[in-house]
């Protein structure tokens, strides 16, 4: 008994129930359903099947029993090995330098070096790799095989059984080689009558040689015990026991049926797979494949031939019905190839006619081409012009031309407007007499700046050897420029100095600074002038050997 929760019942109640719970034991009664709409086995122990009463189930479940404590962010998936999301045409800020990928960078990249990046090339970008993260749970972080790709194993499987099918091949071909030669020392004297017999006895025994030498796992020899009293027999070997049981391949109760007595199943367990991954598709399989079919087409063409009536029956006289099948087949090949050879004769065959020769197929033509004397084409057949994966003849920004059309000052630039800025607007011929008036204007200063040189150094170098040293510029005392009158008392100065000195050594050490100071806030232009003059400037690269 599956019971929501435990609550208080009457002894007739109990008594009902009890009844109830052993009549479903025996299958009197139908089991009881839970919520899902599932039946609950009635042999449960009720320990088992009583839900706590922290869950407040009301209806009769075993959902309990489960794992109802799920985490939806866990995930079972695994990395897309070799996906790629994007591939850009060029270089991006940030990418690998070697391949150009955004995904990783240059130490990271497992492409070869190449010996002129794509940063700086921008060419052969490699694509984007698809960068996942995942949240496995308890048992995904210790699945040893999570991830792992069964078909990866399929290249051992294919070389075990070319291995094994070579090993058969070479057996087969000893036992040819035996029966051959044993054929030639007793029959090496007949004539070509006997010969026709001993290929199909060659053949018959070609048969029995393969029928032999399979290796497969359909009989396998085992020493039992039989009813003659030897050890020795033969017993049936299903499958392989590492493979999976062929009633476990689709454990939906309403997919193929399988019967245990005889160890069949008919039907294919899983239709709906790729029918080059499964090993296993059915009994009936073997019904319409291999010697099987064969073997259907014989009593067919037997039962057809009783019918009409000839004496032939499968079962009692094989041999005769196999043999009386093949002159069948034979007599069918003959009458088809006569009937074509009729309708041959009577109408002609076209695709058997002798083809013609290549000087009439390529020695005239309709085209007609015209030569000079010196033996140039004029007209008539005209060169191709190589096509460029590139897209051609494609302008942006109101261009006329492309990016590379113009070439001055060894750089490239826009014929249309003579611009070396690439993806720049186009501005025409407006833009060309500006750039031209620009430079002639560029051309016309740089000219009377050079004459505006050649005539001081032709007038002050001449008057004294050496140039007249540059005058330092003074400041005023507030920060304007001095006038050339001002003249600055030396002792005043001095003394100014004197007291700048004193004051930055006050500022180093508070030690040294009295108690009462006297304020005067009058500055004047020696005082502005010692400032300047034992001022530190931080960017000057020589002021540590100053002070």
């Amino acid at each position: 008994m599956a019971t929501a929760s435990v609550a208080f019942k009457s002894r007739e109640d109990h008594r009902k129930q009890m009844e109830l719970e052993e009549a479903r034991k025996a299958g009197l009664a139908p089991a009881e359903v839970d919520e899902d709409g599932k039946e609950i086995n009635p042999h449960i122990p009720q320990y088992m099947s009583s839900a706590p009463w922290y869950l407040n189930a009301e209806r009769p479940s075993l959902k309990h029993q489960r794992k109802w404590k799920s985490d939806p962010n866990y995930t079972k998936s695994w990395y897309d090995r070799g996906a790629k999301i994007f591939q850009a045409d060029k270089y991006r800020k940030g990418a690998c330098e070697n391949c150009g990928a955004m995904t990783h960078t240059g130490k990271a990249c497992m492409e070869r070096p190449r010996k002129l990046g794509a940063k700086w090339t921008s060419k052969n970008i490699a694509p984007d790799e698809k960068v996942e993260t995942f949240e496995l749970d308890y048992d995904g972080k210790r699945d040893r095989w999570n991830g792992y790709d069964a078909a990866s194993y399929a290249h051992v499987i294919e070389r075990y059984e070319a291995r094994d099918e070579a090993r058969r091949k070479f057996l087969k071909d000893q036992q040819l080689k035996k029966l051959e030669e044993k054929n030639n020392n007793q029959n090496g004297e007949d004539g070509a009558s006997e010969d026709e017999d001993n290929e199909d006895d060659l053949k018959v025994d070609e048969a029995k040689v393969d029928e032999s030498k399979q290796m497969d796992f359909a009989k396998v020899e085992k020493r039992v015990r039989t009813t003659g009293g030897g050890s020795t027999g033969t017993v049936r070997n299903l499958r392989i026991r590492e493979d999976t049981a062929k009633y476990l391949l689709n454990l939906d109760v309403n997919s193929a049926h399988y019967d245990p007595k005889t160890r069949s199943m008919r039907e294919d367990p899983l239709p709906d797979m790729d029918p080059n991954e499964k090993f296993y598709a059915g009994d009936n399989q073997n019904r319409v494949s291999g010697q099987a079919l064969e073997f259907k087409q014989l009593n067919i063409h037997a039962w057809e031939a009783f019918e009409k009536g000839t004496d032939v029956h499968m079962q009692a006289a094989p041999s005769q019905a196999e043999l009386l099948y093949k002159n069948y087949k034979v007599n069918k090949e003959k009458l088809k190839y006569q009937v074509k050879e009729t309708i041959t004769e009577k109408y002609g065959n076209a695709a058997a006619e002798e083809a013609l020769p290549k000087e009439l197929l390529l020695g005239q033509s309709e085209r007609e081409v015209e030569y000079d004397r010196a033996g140039r084409v004029i007209k008539g057949q005209e060169m191709a012009l190589p096509k460029s994966k590139y897209e051609e003849d494609v302008y942006i920004n109101n261009h006329t031309s492309v990016w590379g059309s113009w070439w001055k000052d060894h750089q490239w630039g826009y014929k249309c407007c003579k611009q070396f800025i690439r993806n720049s607007y186009c501005t025409g011929s407006a833009g060309i007499e500006a750039a031209e008036a620009a430079a002639d204007l560029m051309k016309a200063n740089i000219a009377r700046k050079e004459a505006a040189e050649v005539f001081w150094s032709d007038t002050i170098y001449y008057e004294s050897e050496m140039p007249a040293p540059t005058e330092q510029k003074q400041l005023a005392t507030w920060g304007t420029d001095i006038p050339d009158d001002l003249v600055l008392d030396q002792e005043k100065l001095a003394d100014a100095l004197k007291k700048e000195d004193e004051r930055r050594r006050e500022e180093r050490d508070e030690r040294k600074r009295k108690y009462n100071v006297k304020w005067n806030d009058e500055v004047t232009a020696e005082h502005m002038e010692a400032y300047r003059m034992k001022k530190i400037h931080h960017d000057d690269p020589m002021k540590d050997f100053l002070h």
